[in-house]
């Protein structure tokens, strides 16, 4: 079949070119911006208490004053605010109010912190729509009119609050973006570079996966769009890593065996179709498996992950594609000169060192199997300690306005005061509430252990709702908030409910609780899920039962390698709080998907050199001799494009930058060079049960064509080969 498409590919080159040309032009024209949120909330399902509070809250009270903007304001000498201070910032709340934002709804000045250290503009805004900026204009428009507003006047003022705190994330996400993909491309050129010693090549893989990344974002906005999916901010950091890193390892899998069949002899299109037609395989089964993990998440009950699922599986699909049609007839149309200035590719290598480490796995295979399954162990000893965080974490010393303006919040007001918990009480049976039931009601909330004062804020119109606030003791983001508002808080709230009524528990540290118990929700359906469809890919593939059981129990151990590293690298070493709560999810579908790629190249080649009569251990030094090279420039590759979000200011990407990129390190470099192929030699043919392999000679003179990563046979006699040169 793959052969078959390097036929077509290479016989209609100029159409493909042309089509793809068409085909992009038409996507980027009409598809239209991918819009993200940083607002959790909209990511948990409606059966969620923390959203059925929300429901209830905006029903109730349409109009009522929810802060979407803070404006904190401190003496710049640190004293104490006094009553002229306290005249200037009355005066210019009133200001602001004046200046008739837009979505500003109402302005309210808080009087000054108990010890006078700070106080505080609240600012109410209408709701927005995905995709709107209006609340984050307001905040700039504001922002700016404040500087000249307390020129001269002592003051320092800041913006916070979720509208401020989007505006910044956003704002960071644009330079961490920008970041990630200067280091994506610069290492590209670089490896690349060295690898082929060609910049016509990496010339080639650069534009070809700009083309392909035009047109795969186009296609997830479209179905963003389409199907109302609701995407996380990092989603943008993951494309271009996905589509960068991913690209450039299938283009590099590609132009290995197109290199390859060069030095067997071959003229330029024959070659493209006969490398077409070997790794084809192994790349549409890599791409599957990846992209079956990535569909998995459509199981999930958050919907950022919902989201990312399709918009990361359009995306592999879409290099898929390229990878195996634009970039081949780019290529073809090229010939050798892709090659140049370099003659190098008429050249064998040797390949001295992975020559060495495939004698040494073949001849100890049950050494390196306990080794590497040794460090992996070790390593995910470490993963008992994982620790989820679900507020974003910032670095102590942010510059970001809105972080800046929090700190200098929280110096002098309760920590649960920026943001507290809202209980929203309804009537079931149409009658109005009692006075003296809410009265008792907040006495109720008042003495659950972490809540340091509770009140009624508001009573809707018609009586039958009424809102009360809970400001917790503790941070609200962190652990120990959760653990109130998961436990008492939410047993007071509902225990304590008056007859006829009931209570929701709202606010973000139960949006929090929600999330977490939606996580580990997911854990349980979407990891098992994924693994039986890799494990389905992988048996379709190598027509075995065993042999995809222990590829899977490989990545399973590199999974928890690297989670444990992560925590070890993020709690223990850099001593943060926790690692974001979605990391296990993305790791696990990065880690086991991508490891599985390098497990396949691996595993396949090992069957070819079995076809070709070779026993288990010296057809493992082979394979490692000459795929070793492959995974390991591919491994590089990817997993310095994921190394590249380490540049990021932003934790969260840092942290997935890191965790992915070592779980691709131990995937090529642990797992596919010394533990996969070792536990195959040491299984022998039971490796492939129930499938026999039966060597296939080619006949005499005749490269072979017979499987997908078949490589030419051996001459008798000695290290060269058939038709002239080495393999790769």
């Amino acid at each position: 079949m793959f052969k078959a498409l390097g036929r077509f590919v290479v016989g209609h080159r100029w159409l493909v070119i042309i089509g793809w040309l068409i085909a992009g032009a038409a996507v980027i024209g009409y598809a239209p911006s991918l819009t993200t949120t940083t607002d959790q909330a909209e990511f948990l399902p409606k059966h969620y208490e923390s959203i059925q509070a929300q429901k209830i809250q905006e029903k109730a009270f349409p109009k009522g004053f929810s802060p979407s903007a803070i404006v904190v304001f401190t003496r710049e000498d640190g004293k104490a605010l006094d009553k002229a201070d306290s005249a200037e910032v009355t005066k210019v709340g009133k200001a602001l109010q004046a200046k008739k934002y837009e979505k500003v709804e109402q302005v309210i000045t808080a009087p000054p912190s108990p010890h006078k250290k700070v106080q505080t503009v609240m600012v109410s805004m209408a709701d927005v729509k995905a995709g709107d900026k209006g609340q984050q204009h307001a905040v700039e428009d504001m922002r700016d009119d404040l500087k000249p507003l307390v020129a001269d006047s002592g003051l320092k003022v800041g913006v916070t609050g979720d509208a401020a705190t989007q505006l910044d994330n956003e704002e960071a996400s644009k330079k961490a973006d920008g970041l990630i993909f200067i280091g994506t491309i610069v290492l590209i050129i670089v490896l690349m570079t060295i690898i082929f010693r060609s910049p016509t090549i990496t010339v080639l893989t650069i534009v070809g996966i700009t083309l392909v990344s035009q047109i795969a974002n186009g296609l997830i906005a479209i179905a963003a769009k389409e199907f109302h999916l609701k995407a996380d901010s990092s989603v943008s950091s993951l494309l271009i890593v996905v589509l960068f890193g991913v690209g450039t390892d299938y283009i590099l899998f590609l132009m290995f065996r197109y290199r390859e069949r060069l030095r067997l002899g071959e003229d330029p299109k024959t070659a493209m179709i006969s490398a077409v037609g070997r790794v084809g395989e192994a790349i549409a089964s890599a791409a599957g498996a990846v992209i079956v993990c990535f569909l998995a998440l459509l199981l999930s009950s958050l919907s950022f992950l919902v989201s990312m699922g399709p918009a990361l599986a359009i995306a592999i699909g879409v290099t898929l594609l390229a990878s195996l049609t634009l970039i081949p007839a780019i290529i073809s149309l090229m010939g050798t000169k892709v090659f140049w200035p370099s003659k190098s590719w008429q050249r064998e290598p040797r390949a001295a060192r992975f020559e060495a480490v495939g004698k040494s796995v073949a001849r100890r295979p049950g050494l390196f199997v306990i080794g590497s399954g040794l460090l992996m162990i070790l390593l995910a000893l470490g993963s008992f300690g994982y620790k989820p965080t679900f507020a974003s974490q910032e670095d102590e010393n942010s510059k970001k306005e809105s972080q800046v303006a929090l700190h200098a919040m929280s110096k002098d007001l309760p920590a649960g005061s920026t943001n507290p918990s809202t209980v929203l009480m309804r009537s079931t049976n149409g009658e109005k509430l009692r006075a003296a039931d809410m009265k008792s009601f907040v006495t109720d909330l008042k003495q659950v252990k972490g809540v340091g004062s509770a009140s009624r804020t508001q009573l809707s119109k018609d009586g039958t709702t009424a809102e009360f606030n809970a400001v917790l003791t503790m941070d609200p983001n962190g652990r120990e908030a959760m653990d109130v508002v998961r436990g008492p808080l939410r047993t007071a709230a509902h225990e304590a409910a008056p007859p006829g009524t009931e209570t929701k528990v709202g606010g973000v540290t139960s949006v929090f609780v929600d999330i977490n118990k939606a996580v580990n929700r997911d854990f349980s359906v979407v990891f098992p899920t994924a693994a039986a469809l890799i494990m389905l890919i992988l048996g379709l593939l190598l027509r075995s039962i065993v042999a995809p059981i222990y590829l899977m129990v490989s990545v399973a151990l590199g999974f928890g390698a690297t989670l444990g590293a992560s925590v070890l690298l993020f709690q223990q070493v850099q001593g943060q709080s926790g690692l974001t709560f979605f990391l296990p999810v993305i790791m696990y579908l990065f880690v086991v998907a991508i490891g599985t790629d390098y497990n396949i190249l691996m595993v396949a080649r090992l069957r070819e050199e079995a076809k070709e009569g070779l026993g288990p251990r010296a057809a493992t030094a082979k394979s490692i001799q000459h795929a070793g090279p492959t995974v390991a420039a591919a491994g590089v590759i990817l997993a310095g494009s994921f190394a590249s979000m380490m540049l990021a200011s932003d934790v969260s990407l840092a942290q997935i930058g890191f965790a992915v990129a070592f779980g691709i390190v131990i995937g090529a470099f642990v797992m596919a060079m010394f533990f996969t192929p070792a536990l195959t030699a040491l299984l022998g043919r039971a490796a492939w049960w129930p499938r026999r392999i039966t060597p296939e000679r080619p006949q005499q003179g005749v490269p072979p064509h017979g499987g997908a990563h078949q490589l030419p046979v051996p001459a008798q006699g000695g290290g060269s080969y058939a038709q002239g040169g080495r393999r790769d």
